[in-house]
């Protein structure tokens, strides 16, 4: 039987504020408190009429839904659900805002159709009226007002080191800020990492000006700090890729995002080594309301990292033989569980026995201690030779690689650590049809669709458990010296992050 649910309500805020958060398809993850992650499918922009998301509930199922019409003339947008595990059949719903002149507010209808199954149908009528609309409302008011008063909706009194965080504003329009950044005036050691007091400007057109709380520590800032890369850090500079915060305020065409939003970015211009930073709006996606600003900076970079080397590069799948460099690490140990998830047999090298450990508990099949860098003889007895190689040790493993690779062996160069990689003989190659890349994530990362695609895919495996909840160590942003004599030692497992 066919079943109609209608609620409407009114809202404390301009039209305008609410219809930028609903025309965004893929935003109610960010409000709607059933909502656990969501995607968009392919790539495409949230409010590009014909994308598809994807999204998972925190009861457990799952549901594709299809935007099927979007006016910002009348603020209304109609969407129908494609396929899902609850049973509403025939969905079709439509969002309508209208203006409120009364002060300022906005009217919200929300109606839909449906068809149940004979005994569901007020099971599922109650579901959608309650659960979604009602509770809808609810989630957004709540949403909007924590916008108001400068706190992101899941804000904690706290940081991981037992400070209290001070509200944000939520706006400073026109202010400089003040913030702390660590600042590299000549390349060398941890010690050339200087703690000092900084300003940041308004934001830019395009950007967003982020009250930064956890930063992302990466062995590409070493490499950044010790001048192998000169051209992408003059000096004075910054060090850092990505780190997660809370929206202070944006410049115009900053995409949909606003003040109070909970975002994580990873940015090709270092500069992340600050509590207070402006970055372009491209480079951001909000986080999950489960996802916290630890976990995102955590993962963000090194997650979306495993994601094309699986996915683009590996094609790893069911029956792939990987070997995993540096399995017990921050990229390393969601290769390893990603692939293990998709049927791969992993093999993995780690330094010493403690991370053989983390790395069995990661998804590892086998696991080789090679403090050495000899490898290729018990790779070869474990799975007869490696297809995919991903490689984040340099120069000391290039013949142990070669000799570990079996026939059409890809080989992906994805670091140093042990030293700069020598130039590669295309020769030693052909004699096994390799192949072999050396990516930069950003290049998987250069529009906004990929960015928000590739985060969608991180978001659902770490909810799926897919992926581990990591437990990063973490450093005060005044300590970012100790924190790279940490990752330097090789006796670290897993991430780093610096809090401010």
């Amino acid at each position: 039987m066919l079943q109609k649910v209608v609620r409407s309500t009114v809202i404390d805020a301009p039209i305008a504020r609410v219809w930028e958060v609903l025309r965004d398809f893929n935003s109610h993850d960010q409000w709607h408190d059933v909502v656990a992650a969501s995607r968009i499918e392919n790539g495409e922009a949230p409010s590009q009429v014909g994308c598809v998301r994807s999204f998972s509930l925190k009861d457990g199922n799952r549901i594709r839904e299809q935007l099927l019409a979007l006016s910002d003339t009348e603020y209304k947008s109609t969407y129908c659900i494609l396929d899902a595990t609850v049973p509403l059949l025939r969905y079709v719903a439509t969002v309508t805002l209208k203006p409120v002149t009364d002060g300022d507010r906005t009217f919200w209808h929300w109606e839909s159709s449906f068809d149940s199954p004979p005994g569901m149908e007020r099971e599922l009528r109650d579901m959608v009226a309650q659960g979604v609309y009602e509770a809808g409302f609810a989630n957004l008011r709540k949403y909007l007002g924590a916008r108001d008063v400068g706190v992101a909706a899941r804000t904690r009194p706290t940081d991981p080191v037992g400070r209290v965080r001070a509200a944000t504003p939520t706006s400073h329009s026109g202010q400089s800020l003040p913030s702390r950044e660590i600042r590299l005036a000549r390349y060398g050691g941890p010690e050339e990492l200087e703690p000092l007091d900084a300003t940041c400007p308004s934001p830019c057109p395009g950007e967003v000006r982020i009250r930064q709380q956890a930063i992302g520590v990466n062995y590409f800032d070493i490499y950044l700090r010790r001048g192998w890369i000169p051209g992408l850090l003059p000096l004075p500079g910054v060090l850092g890729m990505e780190a997660a915060g809370t929206v202070v305020d944006v410049g115009e065409g900053a995409g949909g995002l606003l003040p109070g939003d909970r975002v994580a970015y990873l940015c090709p211009e270092p500069g992340a080594y600050r509590s207070v930073r402006n970055v372009a709006a491209r480079h951001v996606v909000r986080l999950p309301h489960d996802v916290d600003e630890e976990t995102a900076a955590a993962l963000l970079l090194k997650g979306l990292t495993a994601d094309y080397l699986l996915r683009d590069l590996g094609r790893v799948g069911a029956g792939t033989r990987l070997l995993v460099h540096a399995a017990a690490g921050g990229v390393g140990s969601l290769v390893c569980a990603w692939a293990k998830h998709l049927g791969a047999k992993v093999v993995g090298t780690v330094s010493s026995e403690a991370k053989a450990h983390a790395a069995r508990e990661g998804g590892c099949d086998h696991v080789i201690v090679a403090p050495d860098y000899r490898f290729a003889d018990a790779v070869r007895a474990h799975c007869g030779g490696a297809d995919v190689i991903v490689d984040g040790l340099g120069a000391a493993a290039v013949q142990e690689n070669l000799a570990a690779a079996d026939r059409r062996c890809h080989w992906i160069s994805l670091g140093q650590a042990s030293g700069p990689l020598p130039p590669i003989d295309a020769d030693q190659l052909v004699m096994k049809s390799m192949t072999f890349s050396r990516p930069v994530v950003f290049d998987f990362v250069a529009t906004p669709a990929e960015l928000q695609e590739r985060a969608g895919r991180l978001w659902v495996a770490l909810a799926a458990g897919v992926l581990q909840r990591p437990a990063p160590e973490l450093f005060a942003l005044d300590a970012a010296g100790q924190a790279h004599r940490r990752l330097e030692s090789r006796e670290s497992t897993g991430s780093l992050v610096l809090v401010t």
